[in-house]
């Protein structure tokens, strides 16, 4: 447990340093660390609030494979627990990174959504949209090459 504060203190420790990566850092190169900084969830029927991203089952911080196609929510493959959802589509756009997929949800329940993840180039800001059943979640973040 120690472990993961650490790991998280040394995160934002990097993220509060200048910038010292380069535009080819964040064209799918290189693997990315990314840290969720701020989440809003939206639905029809109460509108639009923040909430911590682990009310919806979000890790604050995620991994990111462009080569293997893979986004998981550990640095390492730890076994049973470990989160793996497969990027389907990688594109690079007006000097975004642009990364698609979707997901299906736990059996037996209608919860399948589709993301978008739109990486910054220049400087490794990052936006993540998800949609599924009536809800709509955006979280704006950061990524740095590991």
């Amino acid at each position: 447990m120690k472990s993961k504060y650490f790991v998280l203190l040394l995160l934002v420790f990097v993220l509060a340093l200048p910038p010292l990566s380069t535009a080819g850092d964040f064209d799918g190169t290189r693997p990315l660390v990314c840290t969720v900084i701020d989440f809003t969830e939206c639905t029809m029927e109460e509108g639009c609030h923040r909430v911590a991203p682990e009310e919806v089952n979000l890790p604050r911080i995620f991994w990111i494979d462009v080569k293997n196609k893979i986004i998981k929510d550990r640095e390492k493959d730890e076994g049973e627990g470990s989160r793996k959802s497969p990027i389907r589509s990688v594109q690079r756009i007006d000097n975004k990174l642009v990364l698609q997929g979707a997901e299906q949800g736990y059996e037996n329940i209608q919860d399948g959504f589709g993301w978008t993840i739109a990486i910054m180039e220049d400087t490794g800001r990052m936006v993540l949209t998800a949609s599924g059943d009536l809800v709509g979640n955006v979280a704006f973040g950061v990524c740095t090459p590991y």
